[in-house]
């Protein structure tokens, strides 16, 4: 199975948080945007901000998105995404939530093979369910 991966699964997954991706050791390939890499470092960046944790921790945890991150396939932030994300959707969307499930969106139509959305947000999880995509993660 092919599954896009927005950050909240990449990020409970490198904090090793409960409630992890069950499906994880499923997924045959995964699919992101270039803005996860930004979205997982700047969490991070507040991480190190909030919580007593020292400088090695915080580097394994960098490098844990850095080394996920090779292991997929990066969607780069086009104008193209940002056009399919401003478009009018079924149900209330965030700006970077509607940047995921555009690229999604994009991806498949492009592959011309399913994707599975996996989050663990739910008004992503919702959106993608609106327009057809299969949800794993909620």
């Amino acid at each position: 199975m092919i599954a896009y991966v927005d950050s909240s699964v990449v990020l409970r997954l490198v904090l090793g948080q409960a409630g992890s991706l069950r499906e994880w050791g499923s997924v045959e390939g995964g699919v992101v945007s270039a803005l996860v890499e930004t979205e997982c470092l700047r969490t991070l960046d507040r991480w190190r901000l909030r919580e007593t944790t020292t400088e090695a921790e915080v580097a394994l945890r960098r490098e844990a998105v850095f080394r996920l991150l090779e292991r997929v396939e990066l969607v780069e932030l086009t104008r193209e995404v940002l056009s399919r994300a401003a478009q009018p959707l079924p149900v209330t969307l965030g700006t970077l939530d509607a940047i995921h499930l555009a690229t999604a969106l994009l991806w498949s139509e492009r592959a011309r093979s399913p994707l599975l959305m996996a989050t663990h947000d739910a008004a992503l999880g919702l959106a993608a369910r609106a327009v057809g995509l299969r949800v794993i993660g909620l």
